[in-house]
């Protein structure tokens, strides 16, 4: 703890150190046309936090954000750190209940929302007894909502940071659990300072130079890692973009603002490939990334190949999660596993643990516990949760993981996802992977069923690619196809053809909805 001091305000540390370091001129945010540099930023942070101020917001309130990618999303971030409230960036994406459900756990004091939401949530409000104040970036639709660019207008881009304490609440983020209510996961204002370097240093080589775009958005952990905190942290750039992450915008982007760092998650990964091998004619450049990374849910060896041999770029894959805050597994350059999550990160402590709580040997599945200070302090109101999840310094990641003898870390799933046939266990990503090998298969998720006597078995949904028809020969040739190259046991009983999978906003596949159509009688995606 001694490498960050006791008065501590992050937001100071990311923004203004840069303008103490001269580079204020230079270019923070790439957005649409535009440029943002570093000072221009740190000023309109500085205009919303004294705005803030004025609406009587204080220090530990929180302020929710429902923005797209974009700067004022950074301003507002930024913003409400410096004067010691805590910013809760929340999806765009969501239900009215979802944002009712965040604004009243979280006790709100002010929202800052987007005008194409705005009227969505607006509507809402009188369910939302805490809220004081909605702000809205555009042009407001209800009376009694505040305008974005008014109140900046009317405020001071001077703006001396909060004196928060190191172990202050700096910002919040909810989970976006499968199951359950959404858990509000507390970051303090040391935290970032022991969760992100390793990423940043160890595995991209992060600098002042780097150009760096994220499919996964802000408000995910993920995306929030990619283009703030890393970014911020190094003196790099940043290229937001708005709209939704579609392969041929995504070539779009990379195109247009040539990045060298490109951040995705394995579904993106697989719809750019499927997009350019369903349009031969479209070409895509590349050239200008040094370095490609994955996270969000484990990337299939076979997608790992397809894009080196498509753009000659590996890809970086890792594994984080919102409670530790950033990647605490990673592949690094030159020193990559295909298939795998890499090895621990300098900064991180990790342990495979069986059910009784003993370290696993290399080769069996345990579950990973994690120990870095930069992990959450705990769930918002949700004591039981967060002694379940804790043991002391450790972090219990619900993650089911097998070690190699040489240090690598191969996921095996969620605990819940697991699957045992026959008294053995089995990941269902290992049957995906195998299933992504057979030329018909665009996509492919595996889970669990009850066959008639009352075992498990597994059973498999299957996307096909273009050209392919579904039918009972092709079921069949994907059930001998993975008996022949695993175990039998391993081969799924039924294949399900379908048009989609159900996936999170995050694009994680949500296995627990395809398990409750098979308990009611059929496919459910």
């Amino acid at each position: 703890m001694d490498s960050v001091p006791e008065k501590f305000n992050v937001a100071a540390y990311l923004l203004d150190r840069h303008l103490d370091e001269g580079r204020g001129d230079k270019v923070a945010v790439y957005f649409e046309d535009g440029t943002l540099t570093y000072r221009e930023l740190a000023a309109a942070a500085n205009r919303l936090g004294n705005a803030l101020t004025g609406l009587g917001v204080e220090p530990e309130n929180r302020v929710i954000i429902c923005l797209p990618d974009c700067p004022e999303f950074l301003a507002a971030y930024f913003g409400t750190i410096k004067t010691g409230a805590v910013p809760v960036p929340v999806s765009t994406m969501a239900t009215a209940a979802d944002y009712v459900y965040y604004v009243n756990d979280s006790r709100a004091k002010a929202l800052i929302v987007s005008a194409a939401l705005a009227p969505t949530i607006g509507a809402l409000r009188r369910d939302m007894p805490y809220l004081k104040h909605f702000v809205v970036v555009g042009t407001p639709a209800e009376k009694g909502h505040l305008s974005w660019a008014d109140l900046l207008a009317g405020s001071s881009p001077d703006l001396e940071p909060f004196p928060t304490s190191r172990d202050d609440m700096a910002f919040w983020l909810y989970s976006s659990g499968t199951t359950g209510t959404p858990k509000g996961v507390v970051h303090l204002h040391h935290d970032l300072m022991y969760f992100m370097p390793p990423h940043a240093r160890e595995v991209v080589g992060m600098t002042t130079d780097d150009v760096v775009y994220s499919t996964s958005k802000l408000f995910f952990s993920y995306g929030r890692n990619n283009s703030l905190d890393s970014v911020f942290l190094t003196g790099a750039a940043a290229v937001l973009y708005p709209g939704l992450s579609q392969p041929e915008k995504i070539l779009e982007v990379i195109g247009k603002y040539r990045p060298t760092l490109f951040y995705s998650v394995p579904s993106s990964y697989a719809a750019i490939l499927n997009y350019l091998r369903e349009n031969p004619g479209h070409r895509a450049d590349l050239s200008s990334v040094r370095h490609c990374v994955s996270a969000g849910e484990a990337l299939p060896s076979v997608i790992f190949q397809r894009w080196k041999d498509t753009f000659g770029l590996e890809i970086l894959d890792g594994v984080g999660s919102t409670d530790v805050g950033a990647i605490y597994v990673s592949n690094r350059p030159g020193l990559i596993r295909a298939g795998s999550s890499g090895t621990v990160l300098p900064g991180f402590q990790v342990r495979l643990l069986d059910d009784a709580g003993s370290e696993v040997p290399p080769g069996e599945i345990g579950t990973l516990w994690v120990s870095n200070d930069g992990t959450t302090s705990g769930y918002w109101l949700k004591h039981d949760k967060t002694k379940d999840s804790f043991r002391g310094a450790w972090f219990n990641s619900g993650d089911q993981f097998v070690r190699d003898e040489d240090g690598y870390y191969w996921y095996a799933g969620r605990i819940d996802d697991m699957l045992k046939p026959g008294g053995r266990w089995l990941s269902p990503l290992e049957v995906e992977n195998v299933l992504l090998e057979h030329a018909a298969v665009r996509e492919a998720a595996v889970v669990g069923a009850l066959d008639h006597r009352g075992l498990e078995k597994p059973v498999a949904y299957v996307i096909l690619r273009e050209g392919w028809s579904s039918n009972d020969a092709l079921a069949a040739e994907l059930q001998e196809w993975v008996r022949t190259r695993t175990a039998p046991f391993k081969a799924p009983r039924r294949v399900f053809f379908v048009n989609e999978l159900p996936r999170t906003a995050s694009g994680k596949v949500q296995r627990y909805k395809l398990r409750d159509g098979l308990r009611n009688g059929g496919p459910a995606v």
